[in-house]
């Protein structure tokens, strides 16, 4: 029993003494075998202290062969910029973008570069280089004074990645390109951006976006001198947030910005233009929340979107511009909230909305068609019109339409100036419910499930009826109707 007791002893001790040796290891930093610890090469981390010059010594050798540089939990005071050489891994302690604060776990204070939006970025990325798990703070930046600073991220070359990072108050975010680059990685961002979020040119390759979120929010608290409403407020008149040049097969995933001038934006540079994949995105409390300039040929594929617009002078879900020659297709998206109209279209380019959702709840724009086409070519099928307000007006200058399967809240109103251009047909017929014979205001229509033949109208037609609904469908002698 005694030998029994003694042996049950040591092993106890045994188990004790390894775990605290496990515990007393995990705490230090990393080891040049495993890693390369800024605080090995002289860093402080206590905030005060310049630490850009450590954290670069740091970097520089593990550019040598390849390898991670480790910043524990602390503060850096990055005066100037760092050089992620090729193949290096510069990661701080979070496994995710945190909170708005406390700001505990590795946090960047960076303050190199104001006024000088062309200075080099807080981190310049080479080829296979990442940034991983870190907070960036730009502590020199105030709510009711905003400053220009560089971007925080520029990518370049091939393969970057940058994940688990929190912005509180970058003024430019990350920019991609405009060098060549390739398959950039930008994952689980999340923060405050106040004049771009991110922006993407000359990608040859397929880059790829995933779980990015800016949003006012994370520069709202005291302890960063964050404050709510005047950074709401600068960012409805000047962020855009997702911005698209030459990329080619960009896939973009569950992205989101709150608030923005403009959301998205689509636009041509020196290098081309876009075309890629976007799913799961949104953008709420914007001015403009997609804007397409330009975009190659084959264009925009959005499914699944959310796009809310009402600041500004004129808010408006989308706007396709006249020099789009692009085309742009939207599936199972919803636009809403109080704005003008939910989509203007122009340009050259194809236009398509399947299994949308279109509602304005603004009061004083009641004759305000929710989708407005001036021209280009234009699908809606298979839509739902929450409002009671016209559903959409077709210009004369539109190439072609076809409005058809869709319903609304007062059925679906064509306004229809293409002067024979259009296939209206199978829609939920628009007007009053009950009332005399037809039931809608006394308005009569032809049927619509044919192409109609009309070379020129003096006022727009209104289609009010569905093709197979009508009871005057298809009937001979029976005329469009006026207003």
């Amino acid at each position: 029993m005694k030998w029994s007791m003694f042996f049950s002893g040591v092993a106890a001790l045994s188990i004790l003494v390894g775990t605290a040796w496990a515990a007393d290891e995990a705490a230090k930093p990393a080891s040049p075998e495993r890693a390369f610890s800024a605080l090995d090469f002289g860093a402080v981390a206590d905030g005060k202290t310049d630490d850009t010059a450590a954290i670069q010594k740091a970097i520089d050798a593990a550019s040598k062969q390849g390898g991670i540089v480790y910043l524990p939990a602390g503060k850096y005071l990055v005066a100037g910029s760092l050089n992620i050489k090729v193949g290096v891994a510069l990661k701080g302690v979070q496994e995710a973008p945190v909170s708005i604060d406390p700001l505990t776990g590795t946090v960047i204070l960076a303050t190199g570069g104001r006024d000088k939006e062309d200075a080099p970025a807080l981190f310049e990325m080479g080829q296979s280089s990442t940034v991983k798990g870190l907070t960036v703070w730009y502590p020199d930046q105030k709510p009711t004074d905003i400053h220009p600073y560089p971007w925080t991220f520029h990518l370049r070359d091939f393969d970057n990645t940058v994940e688990d990072i929190t912005l509180i108050n970058s003024y430019n975010g990350i920019r991609v390109g405009p060098e060549n680059n390739v398959r950039h990685r930008i994952r689980s961002v999340y923060g405050c951006v106040l004049r771009r979020g991110l922006e993407v040119d000359n990608c040859t390759d397929i880059g790829r976006v995933e779980n990015v979120q800016f949003h006012c929010h994370w520069w709202s608290a005291k302890s960063t001198g964050g404050a709510w409403k005047p950074v709401y407020q600068y960012m409805i008149d000047h962020l855009d947030a997702f911005v698209f040049a030459r990329t080619d097969w960009e896939y973009v995933t569950n992205c989101f910005v709150f608030p923005a001038n403009i959301g998205w934006r689509f636009i041509k540079s020196e290098h081309g233009m876009c075309n890629g994949q976007f799913t799961g995105d949104g953008a709420d409390a914007t001015q403009t929340a997609v804007q397409v300039d330009a975009i190659q040929y084959m264009g925009l594929l959005i499914t699944g979107g959310q796009f809310v617009s009402f600041n500004g002078k004129d808010p408006v879900e989308v706007r396709v511009s006249d020099t789009n020659r692009g085309n742009v297709r939207f599936v199972n998206c919803a636009f809403w909230g109080p704005s003008n109209n939910n989509a203007i279209i122009k340009g050259k380019g194809y236009v398509s909305f399947s299994d949308c959702f279109f509602s304005s709840s603004k009061k004083d724009t009641p004759d305000n068609p929710l989708v407005v086409a001036k021209s280009g070519r234009l699908q809606i099928n298979n839509s739902s019109f929450a409002s009671k307000k016209p559903s959409v007006e077709l210009g004369p200058d539109v190439t072609h339409a076809i409005i058809q399967g869709n319903n609304g809240a007062n059925g679906v109103k064509v306004i229809d100036k293409t002067g024979g251009k259009a296939i209206v047909k199978d829609n939920e017929p628009a007007g009053k419910r009950g009332g005399g014979d037809s039931g809608f205001d006394g308005a009569v229509s032809p049927g619509q499930g044919r192409h109609r033949d009309i070379k020129a109208a003096k006022a727009p037609t209104v289609w009010r009826f569905g093709g197979r609904n009508s009871r005057h469908a298809g009937r001979k002698g029976v005329s469009p109707i006026g207003l």
